[in-house]
């Protein structure tokens, strides 16, 4: 049995090593869905499609707050996902002055095909490691995903 002093030695060489390894794999995937996106659309729009995904009929101070920006710039990069049909912006059924913001099957169809290829370019890259590689990977990510959700303390 392990004791406290070591486990906890452990946690932090863990987390250390997820402190290092999640934004480098976050920035290869936004790398790679902005390649894919290059001239079709900006990283803030992808990241409004991808909000509105996870949270249908999101308001537009919800969406502010993720994308870290203010409701008029959130306001102006949804209009242009409006006028693309990728979303749709409709009244809030008890309360007039909130919007909320859904994806359209043509914004559904356009986030699917983005996340599609960025997948298949990292499968491409793991295809280089070993079936028990894979598998530790994907045991690791799963638990790890388990943790956070457990925590509570992650948003959508």
């Amino acid at each position: 049995m392990r004791s406290p002093k070591s486990t906890r030695k452990k946690s932090q060489q863990c987390a250390a090593r997820v402190m290092e390894a999640v934004p480098l794999v976050m920035r290869f995937i936004r790398a790679d869905m902005r390649a894919i996106n290059a001239t079709d659309m900006s990283v803030p729009q992808f990241r409004t499609l991808a909000f509105l995904d996870r949270n249908p009929g999101a308001s537009l101070s919800e969406l502010a707050e993720h994308l870290g920006v203010t409701r008029a710039t959130a306001s102006a990069n949804t209009e242009r996902l409006v006028q693309r049909n990728f979303v749709h912006r409709c009244d809030h059924p008890q309360e007039r002055r909130r919007v909320e913001l859904k994806l359209t099957p043509a914004g559904k169809e356009h986030l699917q095909k983005a996340r599609e290829q960025t997948r298949a370019y990292i499968a491409d890259l793991l295809d280089s490691l070993s079936d028990e590689q894979i598998s530790q990977i994907d045991t690791g990510l799963a638990l790890l995903k388990q943790v956070f959700e457990d925590s509570g303390a992650v948003t959508k």
